[in-house]
């Protein structure tokens, strides 16, 4: 079982707000709306601050940077909107999809890793989940540390 294809800006003849359109849409049907469920409990996706008059969360899975304010747009996050209840979805079940927990500060996260290569973050909250952010592992530095926390995690809690 594969990924859903990629959306690739050049389907849209470069039209920029084509394109977020089509995402937004794809991101409110299928992911915010969508019914999306998780280990039993139902996704959540933050909606304030929305910019542009969409929810936060969505601008988390197509663009990137640190400071809430200056992010940008991410054309291989864009493409992979679909991946992220894709990978939700079949995360229990497909060997390519490593899952595992942190913690950051006092929130419990659930990682589901795609072939090393795209990354969803699943937060815990008390009866559902809250999707934090979904992007790609591109960088060598950050693969590293991404496997060195799933190993440990692994050698803490065995199957």
């Amino acid at each position: 079982m594969t990924p859903p294809d990629l959306i690739p800006f050049t389907a849209f003849g470069g039209d920029w707000a084509r394109y977020e359109n089509a995402l937004y849409d794809i991101f409110v049907n299928e992911i915010a709306r969508g019914g999306l469920m998780f280990r039993g409990a139902r996704v959540n996706c933050r909606r304030l601050p929305e910019t542009a008059g969409r929810w936060a969360a969505f601008w988390h899975l197509v663009q990137e940077g640190r400071v809430e304010d200056d992010r940008t747009p991410d054309l291989r996050r864009c493409e992979r909107i679909r991946w992220v209840r894709w990978m939700i979805e079949n995360a229990p079940d497909h060997a390519e999809i490593d899952e595992w927990q942190n913690t950051r500060g006092t929130e419990v996260n659930t990682l589901l890793w795609y072939r090393e290569e795209y990354l969803v973050v699943l937060a815990q909250r008390q009866d559902y989940w809250l999707l934090r952010t979904a992007y790609c592992t591109d960088k060598s530095r950050r693969i590293q540390q991404l496997r060195k926390e799933r190993d440990a995690f692994r050698r803490t809690n065995p199957r």
